[in-house]
């Protein structure tokens, strides 16, 4: 039996299973198999003499093709395997590999391609880039976690410490007046003569405000801490008044502290008075318990065009300068550890002037004095 012809040389470049394309040295077509004409939806005759070889590539391969495999070419002769997007006669891009050789033919230089579709590895490059794509973020995650569960661990730890120095705190000061309730009612049942029971009466009237103090602080700390924020009832007030009837109740309260009020321009401000004058109540404790009685303490209010000032003074023993960045933090006790008081005060009232959306801070040296300066904005 006598065998079958075998296809001729050109069929089987026509037929063959890869994109064969020939170009001169401008890029302009010179040949294009069938089967490249089929896979871009060209016949032959629109694309031999019509088209270089770049045009049939997107933006992006045009430029790569010019800057880098045109040179690459010059250079070697060849390049291979190189992935470009070949647009159909319709624009759709296909994703193939290409091979390019320059070779030298009748006295030019022709461009020899071979094009293969790479739809199949193209996906399986984009998954594969997708895949190290959520494995990255997946380890970014990881990290983010890791760093917030420590974050939240060390602050977790850092309340547990404060609570446990607060409680032990709390439970120091509160201690001294219960003893003085205790020690004042254990006289007055003995029936002691008037002025001895005058007297107990006082430590023990005494020693209840200095618990309702106490208490009136842990509870702003705890709602300016936990609660986000101490609340605040804001209204059109005349500070120099409010504050002029908080020194004359100061007045009573610290005899020994010479007090004094200045004023100086328009008081009015929108603020929440009983707060305010909570605050400097608060700073004007404070310079009556550290500060010297040999000279007076000065609660000093004035406004401006950009607001209200409040500044306390006093005289005495300065804060020392390692202390003043972190005096405004709670337990903090001011220039000795003996200091009455839980170390709140100054903390809250930082919280009340941040309420106002204003600051404070503080100044201290041996030769100007203590000075906390209070500032709120304007109305």
């Amino acid at each position: 039996m006598e065998a079958s012809p075998l296809p001729g040389a050109q069929q089987l470049y026509e037929a063959a299973p890869c994109g064969l394309l020939l170009a001169d040295s401008h890029g302009t077509i010179l040949h294009a198999n069938a089967t490249l004409c089929g896979w871009l939806h060209y016949k032959a005759p629109e694309l031999v003499g019509h088209k270089r070889f770049h045009d049939l590539l997107g933006m992006g391969g045009r430029i790569f093709y010019q800057t880098h495999l045109q040179p690459l070419l010059r250079m070697q002769g060849s390049v291979a395997e190189v992935k470009l997007g070949i647009r159909r006669q319709d624009g759709v891009e296909i994703p193939m590999m290409v091979n390019i050789a320059e070779r030298g033919w009748n006295g030019q230089n022709v461009l020899h391609v071979a094009l293969f579709v790479a739809e199949d590895r193209h996906k399986y490059e984009k998954e594969l880039v997708a895949q190290r794509q959520r494995a990255e973020d997946l380890a970014r995650q990881h990290a983010r976690d890791e760093e917030e569960l420590k974050a939240a661990r060390a602050e977790a730890e850092d309340r547990a410490q404060f609570a446990e120095q607060l409680v032990g705190m709390v439970s120091h000061d509160i201690r001294n007046p219960l003893a003085v309730i205790q020690m004042s009612a254990a006289l007055l049942e003995r029936g002691i003569q008037p002025e001895q029971q005058k007297a107990a009466i006082g430590r023990i009237g005494r020693a209840v405000q200095r618990v309702q103090h106490l208490i009136g602080d842990l509870l702003d700390f705890t709602q300016a801490r936990l609660g986000g924020g101490l609340s605040m009832k804001k209204t059109e007030v005349d500070l120099h008044l409010a504050l002029a009837d908080g020194v004359a109740e100061w007045q009573v309260a610290f005899p020994q502290a010479g007090l004094r009020h200045e004023r100086r321009g328009e008081g009015t401000c929108r603020a929440d008075a009983d707060r305010i004058v909570q605050a400097v109540g608060n700073l004007v404790a404070n310079a009556a318990a550290h500060g010297t009685r040999e000279a007076p303490i000065t609660v000093r209010t004035e406004s401006d065009p950009h607001g209200f000032r409040i500044s306390v003074h006093n005289r005495g023993v300065p804060i020392r300068p390692e202390q003043l960045p972190r005096l405004f933090e709670p337990m903090v006790r001011g220039q000795d550890a003996g200091s009455k008081g839980v170390g709140l005060g100054l903390y809250i009232v930082r919280e009340i002037v941040r309420a106002h959306g204003g600051s404070v801070e503080a100044s201290s040296t041996a030769e100007a004095g203590t000075t906390f300066v209070l500032r709120l904005p304007a109305a």
